[in-house]
Protein backbone atom coordinates (compact mmCIF):
# COMPACT_ATOMS: atom_id res chain seq x y z
CA UNK A 1 0.00 0.00 0.00
CA UNK A 2 2.77 2.41 0.98
CA UNK A 3 5.07 1.83 -2.26
CA UNK A 4 1.86 1.98 -4.40
CA UNK A 5 1.08 5.41 -2.75
CA UNK A 6 4.84 6.25 -3.16
CA UNK A 7 4.18 5.21 -7.18
CA UNK A 8 1.54 7.75 -7.74
CA UNK A 9 2.80 10.63 -5.64
CA UNK A 10 6.46 9.98 -8.21
CA UNK A 11 4.28 9.51 -11.22
CA UNK A 12 1.85 13.27 -10.17
CA UNK A 13 5.30 14.62 -9.77
CA UNK A 14 6.85 13.58 -12.56
CA UNK A 15 3.75 14.89 -15.03
CA UNK A 16 3.65 18.18 -13.20
CA UNK A 17 7.49 19.04 -14.05
CA UNK A 18 6.66 17.88 -17.74
CA UNK A 19 4.01 20.99 -17.97
CA UNK A 20 6.59 23.21 -16.79
CA UNK A 21 9.06 25.60 -18.51
CA UNK A 22 11.43 28.17 -18.37
CA UNK A 23 9.66 31.81 -18.18
CA UNK A 24 10.00 32.68 -21.46
CA UNK A 25 11.46 36.15 -20.94
CA UNK A 26 14.21 38.00 -23.35
CA UNK A 27 16.43 39.62 -21.17
CA UNK A 28 18.08 42.93 -21.80
CA UNK A 29 21.61 43.18 -23.27
CA UNK A 30 24.27 44.06 -20.39
CA UNK A 31 25.76 47.65 -19.58
CA UNK A 32 29.29 48.64 -18.59
CA UNK A 33 28.49 50.05 -15.14
CA UNK A 34 30.48 49.06 -12.93
CA UNK A 35 29.78 48.25 -9.38
CA UNK A 36 29.80 51.07 -6.67
CA UNK A 37 31.74 50.87 -3.19
CA UNK A 38 28.66 52.22 -0.79
CA UNK A 39 25.96 49.95 -1.60
CA UNK A 40 23.18 49.29 0.84
CA UNK A 41 23.92 46.45 3.12
CA UNK A 42 21.56 44.76 5.94
CA UNK A 43 19.15 41.85 6.73
CA UNK A 44 16.38 43.43 4.74
CA UNK A 45 18.57 43.58 1.28
CA UNK A 46 19.26 40.83 -0.90
CA UNK A 47 23.38 40.87 -1.88
CA UNK A 48 23.84 41.54 -5.24
CA UNK A 49 23.83 39.56 -7.98
CA UNK A 50 26.77 37.92 -9.71
CA UNK A 51 25.31 35.47 -12.21
CA UNK A 52 21.85 35.18 -13.53
CA UNK A 53 19.13 33.77 -11.46
CA UNK A 54 17.69 29.96 -12.13
CA UNK A 55 15.23 30.04 -15.02
CA UNK A 56 11.25 30.42 -13.19
CA UNK A 57 9.58 26.65 -14.44
CA UNK A 58 6.09 28.22 -15.18
CA UNK A 59 3.77 26.20 -17.10
CA UNK A 60 4.01 25.76 -20.65
CA UNK A 61 2.14 28.15 -22.96
CA UNK A 62 2.06 31.06 -20.78
CA UNK A 63 2.39 34.76 -22.66
CA UNK A 64 3.01 38.17 -21.37
CA UNK A 65 -0.50 39.24 -21.19
CA UNK A 66 0.13 42.52 -20.39
CA UNK A 67 1.81 43.66 -23.27
CA UNK A 68 0.34 46.47 -25.14
CA UNK A 69 -2.18 46.88 -22.19
CA UNK A 70 -3.34 50.19 -20.83
CA UNK A 71 -1.26 51.61 -17.68
CA UNK A 72 -2.88 53.96 -15.49
CA UNK A 73 -0.39 55.51 -12.60
CA UNK A 74 -0.89 58.05 -9.23
CA UNK A 75 1.28 60.37 -10.87
CA UNK A 76 -0.74 60.57 -14.67
CA UNK A 77 1.91 62.99 -15.90
CA UNK A 78 5.36 61.76 -16.12
CA UNK A 79 8.60 64.39 -15.58
CA UNK A 80 10.07 61.73 -18.77
CA UNK A 81 8.45 59.13 -20.54
CA UNK A 82 5.10 58.05 -21.04
CA UNK A 83 2.80 55.42 -19.68
CA UNK A 84 2.33 53.92 -22.61
CA UNK A 85 6.26 52.56 -22.42
CA UNK A 86 5.27 50.72 -19.37
CA UNK A 87 4.25 47.68 -21.19
CA UNK A 88 5.53 48.17 -24.78
CA UNK A 89 7.94 45.68 -24.51
CA UNK A 90 10.79 47.78 -24.76
CA UNK A 91 13.56 47.08 -21.61
CA UNK A 92 16.85 48.16 -22.70
CA UNK A 93 19.45 50.37 -19.99
CA UNK A 94 18.64 53.59 -22.26
CA UNK A 95 17.21 56.95 -20.99
CA UNK A 96 14.43 57.18 -23.53
CA UNK A 97 13.13 53.76 -22.24
CA UNK A 98 12.89 54.55 -18.70
CA UNK A 99 9.61 56.43 -17.44
CA UNK A 100 10.36 58.79 -14.10
CA UNK A 101 7.96 59.80 -11.36
CA UNK A 102 7.77 62.29 -8.81
CA UNK A 103 8.85 61.66 -5.62
CA UNK A 104 6.62 59.73 -2.98
CA UNK A 105 4.40 56.72 -3.02
CA UNK A 106 3.80 55.94 -6.82
CA UNK A 107 2.03 53.41 -8.27
CA UNK A 108 1.44 52.15 -12.31
CA UNK A 109 -1.78 49.95 -12.75
CA UNK A 110 -1.99 47.66 -15.74
CA UNK A 111 -5.70 46.63 -17.01
CA UNK A 112 -5.22 43.01 -18.75
CA UNK A 113 -8.44 43.56 -19.81
CA UNK A 114 -9.88 39.70 -18.90
CA UNK A 115 -9.45 38.01 -16.19
CA UNK A 116 -6.30 35.83 -16.38
CA UNK A 117 -4.33 32.74 -13.97
CA UNK A 118 -1.13 34.24 -13.29
CA UNK A 119 1.71 32.19 -12.97
CA UNK A 120 4.68 34.99 -12.64
CA UNK A 121 5.36 39.02 -12.92
CA UNK A 122 8.42 40.35 -14.40
CA UNK A 123 9.61 43.85 -13.06
CA UNK A 124 12.10 46.45 -14.46
CA UNK A 125 12.63 49.73 -12.06
CA UNK A 126 15.82 51.16 -14.15
CA UNK A 127 18.77 48.89 -14.61
CA UNK A 128 20.71 51.71 -16.37
CA UNK A 129 22.11 51.78 -12.65
CA UNK A 130 22.63 49.00 -9.39
CA UNK A 131 20.29 50.22 -6.89
CA UNK A 132 17.81 48.95 -4.53
CA UNK A 133 13.92 49.84 -4.40
CA UNK A 134 12.26 50.91 -1.59
CA UNK A 135 8.47 50.19 -0.58
CA UNK A 136 8.04 47.63 -3.66
CA UNK A 137 4.86 46.22 -3.79
CA UNK A 138 3.06 43.90 -6.14
CA UNK A 139 -0.90 43.46 -5.82
CA UNK A 140 -3.42 42.04 -7.59
CA UNK A 141 -7.34 42.68 -7.64
CA UNK A 142 -10.50 42.10 -9.28
CA UNK A 143 -11.68 45.68 -9.88
CA UNK A 144 -9.81 49.21 -11.06
CA UNK A 145 -10.01 50.55 -7.76
CA UNK A 146 -8.57 47.62 -5.48
CA UNK A 147 -11.16 47.00 -2.98
CA UNK A 148 -12.16 43.70 -4.64
CA UNK A 149 -10.06 40.54 -3.71
CA UNK A 150 -7.05 42.07 -3.59
CA UNK A 151 -3.74 40.26 -3.07
CA UNK A 152 -0.25 41.11 -2.42
CA UNK A 153 2.39 38.95 -3.91
CA UNK A 154 5.23 41.18 -3.09
CA UNK A 155 5.88 43.43 -0.40
CA UNK A 156 9.38 44.76 0.42
CA UNK A 157 7.95 47.18 2.82
CA UNK A 158 9.37 46.73 5.99
CA UNK A 159 8.29 49.84 7.70
CA UNK A 160 4.92 49.64 6.45
CA UNK A 161 4.92 52.91 5.14
CA UNK A 162 2.39 52.78 2.10
CA UNK A 163 0.32 51.58 4.91
CA UNK A 164 -0.49 48.65 3.06
CA UNK A 165 0.78 45.85 5.80
CA UNK A 166 4.69 44.85 7.14
CA UNK A 167 6.46 43.59 3.98
CA UNK A 168 8.52 40.43 4.54
CA UNK A 169 10.52 40.31 1.22
CA UNK A 170 13.63 42.32 0.73
CA UNK A 171 15.15 44.92 -0.75
CA UNK A 172 16.86 43.69 -3.77
CA UNK A 173 19.58 45.44 -6.65
CA UNK A 174 18.52 46.22 -10.28
CA UNK A 175 20.04 44.25 -12.83
CA UNK A 176 18.99 43.51 -16.71
CA UNK A 177 17.45 40.15 -15.28
CA UNK A 178 15.30 42.17 -13.10
CA UNK A 179 12.88 40.64 -10.46
CA UNK A 180 10.58 37.81 -11.31
CA UNK A 181 7.75 37.26 -8.41
CA UNK A 182 6.21 34.07 -8.30
CA UNK A 183 2.09 34.50 -8.46
CA UNK A 184 0.99 30.65 -7.92
CA UNK A 185 -1.31 30.57 -10.56
CA UNK A 186 -4.01 33.40 -8.89
CA UNK A 187 -6.73 34.99 -11.31
CA UNK A 188 -7.08 38.80 -11.28
CA UNK A 189 -7.48 41.41 -14.06
CA UNK A 190 -5.57 44.14 -12.69
CA UNK A 191 -2.21 44.46 -10.93
CA UNK A 192 -0.73 47.12 -9.23
CA UNK A 193 2.72 48.33 -8.90
CA UNK A 194 4.22 50.57 -6.19
CA UNK A 195 7.65 52.20 -5.03
CA UNK A 196 8.72 55.29 -3.25
CA UNK A 197 12.16 56.03 -4.77
CA UNK A 198 15.66 53.92 -4.50
CA UNK A 199 18.64 54.49 -2.15
CA UNK A 200 19.97 56.76 -4.97
CA UNK A 201 17.10 59.07 -6.07
CA UNK A 202 13.85 60.08 -4.62
CA UNK A 203 12.18 59.48 -8.02
CA UNK A 204 10.26 56.57 -8.89
CA UNK A 205 11.13 54.84 -12.30
CA UNK A 206 9.48 52.15 -14.30
CA UNK A 207 10.91 50.28 -17.44
CA UNK A 208 8.65 47.22 -17.49
CA UNK A 209 6.33 44.87 -16.36
CA UNK A 210 5.64 41.50 -17.83
CA UNK A 211 2.40 39.30 -16.50
CA UNK A 212 3.07 35.59 -17.72
CA UNK A 213 -0.79 34.50 -17.41
CA UNK A 214 -2.97 31.88 -18.96
CA UNK A 215 -6.93 32.42 -19.81
CA UNK A 216 -8.34 31.94 -16.79
CA UNK A 217 -11.46 30.17 -18.57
Amino acid sequence: MMAGAVMVLAWNYNAAAADLAPLPLEIPQPTLKGTPEDLPSGPNVEPPLEKAPPPFMAPKGVKNVALKKPVTASDKNPITGTLEQITDGQKEAFDDQVVEMRKGIQWVQVDLQDMYKIYAIALWHDHRYIQTYQRVIIQIADDAEFTKNVRTLFNNDFENKAGLGVGKDRQYFETRWGRVIDAKGEVARYVRWYSNGSHLSALNNRTEIEVYALPAK
